[in-house]
């Protein structure tokens, strides 16, 4: 299991994702799950995934290698004219992995299943920010839809539902996300730290900061610690049940 967010604000786009993949409790290692690529004053495209490890190293490995020699015109990231037609290759991408892979070629099967949030800017047109499902097809993210989660999400989806603004900044939303990222690590061991952090301010057509953030970073530790306490002490500041209601 993972955990990945992907949040559209006013000044730009805020990316988030866990590192632990598991095949069981003895069976733990670390995978970068965001990818970006970069065209400097052209073109940003930043993609995040969940779901079988092996189907999304190929559905990245692909989109890397075709970019390398394009089979037609438009059929790259680096090419594509539109972050709508980059949503549509990744998602052609990830449904010709999951066929080649599953038992007929017309299914997703349930084994070889992964699902990406896919995000970025191509010069003369806004941020944009999709979800791609296994079976190729995809939507985007609205202002009454304003975020994406992927993977295991219902633990760290009711702090950013009850906190999100559209005119936070990118230091805000981070925060916002680390607590959201917090509930549900301590909710499924399946999702754990390092964290990885990426932002996008619009029209910058250049990557953003991107930082790891570990398990044991003081940051992290103060907002965890903080979160719980302030949950704690709002939870006592409720009246207490009473049965002579």
């Amino acid at each position: 299991m993972t955990y990945c967010v992907g949040l559209r604000l006013n000044r730009g786009l805020v990316f988030m994702s866990d590192t632990r993949t598991n095949a069981g409790i003895d069976n733990i290692s670390t995978f970068r799950k965001m990818k970006t690529w970069e065209t400097k004053g052209e073109r940003v495209v930043t993609v995040m995934s969940a779901g079988n490890l092996a189907t999304t190293q190929s559905v990245v490995s692909l989109l890397d290698e075709r970019m390398k020699a394009p089979a037609e015109r438009n059929s790259t990231v680096f090419e594509a004219p539109s972050m709508f037609q980059v949503a549509r290759l990744v998602g052609q991408t990830l449904r010709e992995v999951i066929q080649a892979n599953a038992d007929t070629g017309e299914r997703a099967d349930a084994g070889f299943n992964a699902t990406m949030i896919v995000g970025g800017q191509i010069k003369g047109s806004e941020p944009r920010l999709f979800l791609v499902y296994p079976e190729g097809n995809f939507i985007e993210a609205s202002q009454d839809t304003p975020f994406f989660q992927i993977g295991e999400t219902k633990y760290g989806r009711p702090i950013i539902i009850r906190a999100y603004d559209p005119d936070m900044s990118f230091e805000q939303a981070i925060k916002l996300l680390l607590v959201s990222f917090d509930s549900t690590i301590k909710a499924n061991l399946s999702v754990g730290a390092p964290l990885d952090v990426s932002v996008y301010e619009t029209g910058s057509y250049r990557k953003g900061t991107h930082q790891r953030v570990e398990g044991d970073d003081p940051y992290f530790r103060t907002v965890s610690n903080g979160w719980g306490e302030a949950l704690k002490l709002a939870f006592d500041s409720l009246p207490d049940f009473s049965f002579d209601r």
